[in-house]
C-alpha cells in the first residue's frame, strides 16, 4: 500500500477515468465508439476474472473456499458485465455505488501480497479500474443517473448478498466479503473495531461513502446549475 507502483497504477486508473471524461460528448455522438467502449470494458472486465481463474488453476492453488467470485469487488464484476450488455438501469442503481465504493475502497487499500510487475497485480488493478469505468461509461456517456431510491436499493441489495455469501461462508469454511474474520493485510476494517461489530460499522460507513457520492456528484451540480438559472432569469 502507497508504495511507487500502487501509486502510479492509482494514477493509470485516474487518468483513465479523466479521458473517458473528456470523451463523453464524442462518444455520445458516434454509436460506433460507443460500442467499441462497451465492448472494451466487457473484455478487460472478463478476461481478468478468467485470467485469475487460469492463475489459480496453474499454480495449482484454485479453492473452493477462496477462488470464487463471492467477494463484492468478484460479485460486482460480474453484474457490471451484464450491466454493459444490457444496459440495465436496476443493475446500474446498485452498481454506481456498490461497483464505484466497493472498487474505490479495495484500489486505495488492496488486499494483496502480488507486487509489480506481477500478474496478480496488473489482474487486481485491471479488474477494479474496469468495475469504476463501467459506472462510469453508463453515467457518462449513456446518461444514466441515481436517485435517491437507488441509495435505499444498494444498501437492501449488499444485505441481501452479505447473507448468502455468510451462508456460503459457514458451508465452505470461507472469508468471503470478509463476514468472518479481518483481512490478513492492511485494510479499513482495521480502524472498524473487533469482529463482529466491524460489520455493523462497515455499513454504517458504506452508507455514508454512497451518500457522499449522491450528493457531491449529482445533487449539489443540480442545485447549482438550478440556482445559476435562477439568477441568469432574475438578471434578464
Amino acid at each position: 500500500m502507497l508504495s511507487a507502483s500502487h501509486l502510479i497504477a492509482l494514477s493509470v486508473i485516474a487518468l483513465c477515468c479523466l479521458m473517458l471524461f473528456a470523451a463523453r460528448f464524442a462518444l455520445r455522438r458516434h454509436s460506433g465508439l460507443r460500442l467499441f467502449v462497451r465492448l472494451l470494458l466487457i473484455l478487460l472486465l472478463a478476461a481478468s476474472e478468467a485470467g485469475l481463474h487460469v492463475w489459480y488453476l496453474s499454480q495449482d492453488s484454485w479453492s473452493r473456499s477462496s477462488s470464487l467470485p463471492l467477494e463484492l469487488c468478484g460479485i460486482t464484476l460480474l453484474l457490471s458485465i451484464i450491466m454493459l450488455l444490457t444496459r440495465s438501469r436496476l443493475l446500474y442503481s446498485f452498481l454506481y455505488f456498490a461497483g464505484i465504493g466497493g472498487a474505490f475502497i479495495a484500489l486505495l487499500t488492496p488486499n494483496l501480497v502480488y507486487p509489480f510487475p506481477h500478474f496478480r497485480f496488473l489482474l487486481f488493478f485491471i479488474a477494479h479500474g474496469s468495475i469504476i469505468l463501467a459506472s462510469l461509461y453508463m453515467t457518462w456517456v449513456e446518461g444514466y443517473r441515481p436517485a435517491w431510491r437507488s441509495l435505499l436499493f444498494t444498501m437492501l441489495c449488499l444485505n441481501l448478498v452479505a447473507a448468502c455469501v455468510y451462508a456460503a461462508n459457514v458451508l465452505l469454511d470461507s472469508n468471503y466479503m470478509f463476514l468472518m474474520r479481518k483481512p490478513s493485510t492492511f485494510s479499513v476494517l482495521d480502524y472498524f473495531g473487533p469482529y463482529p461489530y466491524y460489520l455493523l460499522v462497515e455499513e454504517g460507513f458504506a452508507l455514508v461513502i454512497f451518500l457522499l457520492m449522491f450528493l457531491i456528484f449529482f445533487k449539489l451540480p443540480e442545485l447549482y446549475t438550478a440556482r445559476r438559472a435562477h439568477a441568469g432569469r432574475r438578471t434578464l
